[in-house]
């Protein structure tokens, strides 16, 4: 197993944000993205990294990236350190597997969320009141129920540490415009209908997934990560069953840990347990090893 990265310092290069897994840089006219084996829930980073993490995550999103070009382009310029500018050159070693070079975009205020299973807050919303995010659906759905047609719903971008909020359509077109908007829902709901369709072949249903867009002059792009056990949630399809929480490829096995020790959802957050991070490495890798290998 590779040493873990948690967090990168490359002293030359121009440090210009952290998310909660990755770390950018700003190289000439590129990005530079180093996604750490950092891991968060609720919205919180925790404290222990998961060893070899970033590399399965930069793996897979530049797989789901080669997947989807005809679809939609995305911002990769290399995912190969030998190719990025010169001054990259002293920290090649860590970046090795787990960058990439990127053209710099212009992220849309929204976060991209598609569904093709009921489940987590689309769960708790459908028993409320039988929709989500606004949208009607049928009486008589269970937890895990594949709905009976995919459906989009977008997210805002909250700041470091708060929770993103769920919008509706109308609020999404008042952010980014009508016509965007609707470019941007046909989009996300053809990428995860492929992807869906992929991952039922390597046994793995996609419940849910998150994506995001960006603007390059006026072309709609995809960037930051794609169809990644972070932005995903991956179910075992021969163990699927509706009514009932589902086993995973996610970090879902890491919330249902948090959920059980009653952690507020707020930082600082636990330390983790050896066997927690193990048990969790374990799944990301077996999700990248029935899609990618």
């Amino acid at each position: 197993m590779k040493k873990s990265i948690q967090t990168t310092e490359f002293k030359d290069l121009n440090l210009i944000g952290r998310g909660k897994v990755r770390d950018i840089y700003s190289v000439k006219n590129y990005l530079l993205i180093v996604t750490t084996d950092r891991i968060s829930a609720f919205d919180v980073i925790m404290p222990n990294p998961v060893p070899d993490k970033g590399v399965i995550l930069n793996r897979m999103s530049a797989f789901w990236f080669e997947k989807m070009k005809d679809i939609i382009g995305n911002h990769i310029v290399s995912i190969n350190p030998a190719d990025y500018p010169e001054e990259c050159a002293p920290y090649r070693k860590i970046l090795e597997g787990r960058s990439m070079l990127v053209k710099k975009a212009s992220p849309l205020p929204v976060e991209c969320i598609v569904r093709g299973y009921l489940s987590g807050s689309g769960w708790k919303d459908y028993q409320k009141n039988k929709t989500v995010s606004g949208i009607k659906l049928p009486d008589g759905l269970k937890e895990s129920s594949k709905l009976p047609q995919t459906i989009f719903t977008p997210t805002t971008k909250a700041p470091e540490g708060e929770h993103d909020a769920p919008i509706n359509r109308k609020q999404m077109e008042d952010l980014i415009g009508e016509e965007l908007t609707d470019k941007v829902i046909k989009t996300s709901l053809a990428v995860y209908e492929r992807a869906a369709a992929i991952a039922l072949k390597a046994g793995i249903i996609i419940a849910d997934t998150k994506m995001e867009f960006g603007l390059l002059g006026k072309e709609l792009i995809l960037i930051d990560e794609l169809l990644t056990p972070d932005s995903s949630r991956f179910w075992p399809a021969d163990d699927y069953e509706e009514g009932r929480a589902q086993k995973s490829f996610d970090k879902q096995f890491l919330r249902d840990y948090l959920l059980s020790i009653k952690w507020n959802q707020k930082p600082p957050a636990p330390e983790l347990p050896e066997e927690i991070i193990e048990n969790t490495r374990k799944k990301y890798e077996e999700a990248l090893r029935r899609l990618v290998e």
